[in-house]
């Protein structure tokens, strides 16, 4: 299998555990959103992607940290599928700016104040 990331907006996890025939049935879906193509969708493209049951609650769990359409990073693997397609099903998300850790702007040079020597200059004449 191939593995991938992509970097998206985050809208939520999901799961969904049910009993069919007999079987316990447990699904769980990452959904992000993608631009809109501008035909069929306008403002954001919901897309979903499964997650294999080996990772189904940690994956399902990491979704509960994350606020709504924040950049997210999913790792994600193509299982083959049927007539030349991949099926991407995620494996991991983490945030692309992890809290307390994002991107701080440098501080042009010159622009700090240093700060004011006491009683070694007098104050500014006030108009």
């Amino acid at each position: 299998m191939a593995r991938s990331t992509m970097e998206v907006a985050f809208l939520g996890t999901q799961k969904l555990a049910f009993n069919q025939n007999g079987t316990d049935v447990k699904i769980v879906k990452v959904f992000y959103g993608d631009e809109p193509d501008g035909i069929t969708e306008n403002g954001l493209s919901i897309v979903s992607m499964d997650v294999p049951a080996d990772v189904a609650d940690e994956v399902f769990a990491s979704g509960a940290q994350f606020a709504p359409l924040e950049t997210v990073r999913i790792t994600f693997e193509v299982a083959r599928a049927g007539k030349q397609k991949g099926n991407n099903l995620a494996v991991h998300i983490e945030a692309v700016n992890p809290k307390g850790q994002a991107a701080k702007p440098a501080a042009p040079q010159g622009s700090q104040q240093q700060p004011k020597p006491t009683g070694t200059q007098p104050d500014a004449a006030k108009a």
